[in-house]
């Protein structure tokens, strides 16, 4: 998977979990590309494509900026359940048993298998 496609996951997530709060701002383009061993154009490319989404603003000179208006409570509530049922999942799986590798593998292969149109 590429760089910019793994970095722009990353953040999102970070967005939706609400390990990034609304109005937080995010590392400058050189700080996070240095820090990542990245071109500082993926960084550039990563922030614009989630500005683009809704989910940063960047304000020229002052750099980028979680979007007020893409988290909401609800969404948050959303991802807190659903890290909750992954949970249980997981537990009762290695309760039977299974070891990570085996449970990453699994969720691949579901994932891999899922009909497009059941994608959000």
């Amino acid at each position: 998977m590429p760089i910019y496609v793994q970095l722009k996951d990353q953040v999102r997530h970070a967005i939706e979990t609400g390990a990034l709060s609304l109005g937080d701002q995010l590392p400058g383009i050189r700080t996070l590309a240095e820090a990542l061993v990245v071109n500082p154009n993926t960084v550039i490319r990563v922030y614009r494509e989630l500005e683009q989404e809704g989910a940063l603003e960047i304000r020229h000179g002052l750099g980028a900026f979680v979007a007020s208006r893409r988290q909401t409570s609800h969404q948050a509530e959303r991802m807190r359940d659903a890290q909750r049922i992954v949970a249980e999942v997981i537990h009762q799986l290695r309760d039977h048993g299974l070891g990570d590798g085996e449970i990453r593998r699994m969720v691949d292969a579901e994932l891999m298998q899922a009909p497009e149109l059941q994608r959000r």
